[in-house]
């Protein structure tokens, strides 16, 4: 079977199991201003009240108790790009090695990386046929059975050539990669000597096993471009398209036209602003303030993590939203929804919120508000169906100071949540 939902495990929740205790996150603050208490269990939000009102008496169920006075709390972002097979290959010698136990290794690295930035849920690309064969995907696959119940990794299968003689290789691989367990149906058509056929190969196999379509493309091609939206329009469950650096390259009027297409054929769009990636040329980011005018869904991932196309890529999509906010003008609410509500739809998930009923996918960060967390987001407590998967700490401090003292500067206390 493709890649199906994790299963359940001792240590994680499970919907309507009255065994697992519940998480009580207290004083935490919303977006919205709100200081809040939410209480988790079974993987999902039970409730939410003011702060202090559900934090009385002991933790329901024996649960744990997490203080989380000064942390903002979010949804979860997810990583809507990721490269596993080639993450963390830049500091080698030599050649990148592919065998199978590095590239587990590296892809394991990678996604507990990005975990900690706070993604729960990756769609990671891997590379099949060619030198790869199905190697580094069996690799990817077996990382992400060690992941589970600490992060959701789902995979995309990337052929290089489906056209022509040698393509006929490349069709067979990809068949066979999704018999083996990838989810997704990707590729690079810029890259084959027929993209129409390219992607029409790739329809022809996301039809047959029922599965979503991410192509990787500079867009710089608009007449191109129109022509793949086309043939992708209306196929679910859904057509994403990335980087798209290409249309920050075209006139404003050409690119508004395609974006429209891009928005008539119900694709999303997700954009790269950490940088490039190995399955497209330009390092240009996508006009996201474009492309959501013409109503296109656009998410951001990261894209290479220190391999050869980006050897100082972090993996971070609170990265990613502070330079869609800084760079391209979008508001903070704007820049984090596209990498957390927005590559959540992008990748199939259901949608999150901090209310009742929704799923437990959360991210505390230190600060008050949205645009002070996206510019300082050290300290970071990352919640993966219903309980804690990772911590990030980071106290800063300086050396005595008068003018601090009669200015009453604050300072970071050394005590983190518990």
């Amino acid at each position: 079977m493709p890649d199906s939902p994790p299963q359940s495990s001792p240590s994680s929740p499970t919907p309507g199991r009255a065994s697992e205790p519940s998480l009580l996150l207290c004083g935490a603050r919303l977006a919205d201003g709100r200081a809040v208490d939410v209480r988790l269990g079974g993987g999902r939000i039970e409730a939410v009240g003011t702060a202090g009102s559900l934090a009385t008496g002991p933790a329901p169920g024996g649960g744990a108790r997490v203080d989380l006075s000064g942390y903002l709390l979010l949804p979860a972002p997810a990583e809507a790009h990721a490269h596993a097979d080639t993450a963390l290959s830049a500091d080698g010698d030599g050649p990148v090695s592919y065998a199978p136990e590095d590239v587990q290794c590296r892809a394991t690295e990678a996604a507990l990386l990005q975990l900690g930035h706070g993604a729960t849920a990756l769609r990671a690309h891997v590379r099949v046929g060619d030198v790869q064969g199905l190697g580094a995907l069996a690799a990817v696959l077996q990382a992400r059975r060690s992941l589970r119940g600490l992060a959701e990794v789902t995979t995309v299968a990337v052929p290089r050539v489906l056209t022509g003689v040698a393509g006929a290789d490349g069709l067979a691989v990809l068949r066979d990669a999704m018999k083996m367990g990838a989810s997704v149906v990707g590729g690079c058509p810029d890259l084959d000597p027929d993209p129409t056929g390219y992607v029409e190969a790739v329809l022809e196999v996301a039809s047959e096993h029922g599965c979503p379509v991410d192509l990787h493309t500079d867009a710089d091609d608009p007449a191109r471009l129109a022509r793949l939206a086309a043939m992708a329009g209306g196929l679910r469950p859904g057509v994403t398209f990335g980087p798209c650096g290409g249309l920050a390259r075209l006139p404003a009027e050409m690119a508004s036209r395609t974006a429209g297409r891009l928005a008539a054929a119900g694709v999303t769009v997700v954009c790269l602003p950490q940088g490039g990636c190995g399955g497209a040329e330009g390092r240009d980011t996508a006009p996201v303030g474009l492309l959501r005018a013409a109503g296109v869904r656009v998410a951001a991932g990261s894209g290479a993590l220190r391999d050869v196309s980006n050897p100082v890529g972090r993996g971070d999509p609170l990265e990613a939203a502070y330079l869609l906010a800084s760079r391209h003008g979008l508001r903070p609410e704007d820049a984090y929804d596209a990498v957390s509500a927005s590559a959540r739809a992008a990748l199939g998930l259901p949608e999150v919120r901090v209310e009742a009923g929704f799923p437990a996918e959360l991210l505390a960060v230190r600060g008050d508000g949205l645009a002070g967390a996206l510019s300082l987001a050290y300290s970071r407590i990352v919640i993966h169906r219903g309980r804690v998967v990772a911590r990030t700490s980071a106290v800063r401090e300086y050396c005595d100071s008068a003018a601090a003292a009669e200015l009453g500067l604050p300072r970071q206390g050394r005590g983190e949540p518990s």
